[in-house]
């Protein structure tokens, strides 16, 4: 069965936009594992424009399923995630122009820098993604860093515009999967994901977990963040059943 992390960034999005107390993410965080969420995932960016030190702080202490956070290779970012110990770490590219992660990290260029850091998490007990594009020089740099998973982003299949593109973009990713797989290395995706779009996802690559942020968020606007969380976890869980019927 495919595990949902929901994303609270967006709540922490909207806290910051008044540069106010609410709302608050640690309430989001915790309505979304009443819902069912499995993992709870959030970015510290280097420019803060969103998730704070303090949320990382609380959350580290309220989450009772599964902590994941995203981060840059920044020393600071690694000195305050290695401080704070989530469960998971998932290293992700960051541009501070950018409106959202816009495409996987380049692990083949920066594997030497990559490896000492990905062995200090590790150290500590600390699972260690990389959110990477679906292909296999990517793939094969990940392994020989040490990571533990590759998060492959999901983002150009979420946003093709025709169906031929799509089932192309979905075809990657299987067999970016496949491969991932093949050499040891867990799979988890995310990136544009929605209620729409996410079925094909579940049943091709059969991921770990699926992270979903903007999706949620917006839809818990009308129906509530617990609510929401319950209708995605519906989705995925049909589709998974569906997957495993044509097995």
């Amino acid at each position: 069965m495919t595990r949902l992390g929901v994303n609270v960034d967006h709540v922490a999005t909207l806290r910051q936009a008044r540069r106010t107390y609410e709302p608050d993410p640690i309430t989001a965080a915790s309505l979304a594992e009443q819902g069912g969420a499995d993992v709870i995932t959030i970015h510290l960016r280097e420019d803060r424009r969103h998730i704070q030190e303090r949320d990382l702080k609380l959350l580290r202490q309220v989450v009772f399923t599964k902590l994941n956070l995203e981060l840059s290779a920044a020393p600071e970012i690694v000195k305050i995630a290695l401080a704070e110990r989530p469960d998971q770490v998932t290293f992700v590219p960051e541009r501070r122009q950018e409106i959202t992660t816009e495409g996987g990290l380049d692990v083949a260029s920066q594997k030497k820098g990559l490896i000492p850091i990905v062995k200090r998490f590790k150290t500590q007990g600390i699972i260690v993604s990389l959110f990477i594009d679906p292909e296999e020089e990517q793939i094969m740099a990940s392994k020989e860093v040490g990571a533990d998973l590759v998060e492959l982003h999901t983002g150009a299949y979420a946003n093709a515009k025709r169906e031929s593109q799509q089932k192309d973009m979905l075809e990657r990713l299987r067999a970016g999967a496949q491969l991932s797989r093949q050499i040891g290395l867990g799979v988890n995706a995310g990136h544009g994901l929605n209620y729409k779009n996410v079925g094909p996802v579940v049943e091709e690559l059969a991921a770990e977990e699926l992270h979903i942020g903007h999706s949620i968020i917006s839809r818990a606007i009308f129906v509530g963040i617990k609510r929401a969380v319950e209708e995605m976890k519906e989705v995925i869980y049909r589709h998974c059943l569906l997957a495993n019927a044509r097995k």
